[in-house]
């Protein structure tokens, strides 16, 4: 195994900011794209469809996050 030295405060926060901030998106750009396929197809289900598996994508991984064992 590879010996890492342990990350400063600032370092630590930057890391975990950067997966809360890829958290969020992989949650709102689902929806974000199936609202403009909305748009642009004239449908009114994809933005919804979109929604859902953002919701369940995210949840997924913050639950994935929540198992790993701190550094």
């Amino acid at each position: 195994m590879a010996h890492h030295e342990p990350r400063s405060p600032v370092g630590e926060a930057m890391v975990w900011a950067s997966r809360i901030m890829a958290v969020g998106l992989a949650m709102f750009l689902p929806a974000v794209a199936g609202t403009w396929l909305d748009g642009r197809l004239g449908t009114t289900f994809l933005g919804l469809i979109g929604l859902v598996i953002g919701f369940v994508a995210g949840i997924g991984w913050l639950i994935q996050l929540g198992k790993r064992r701190p550094s």
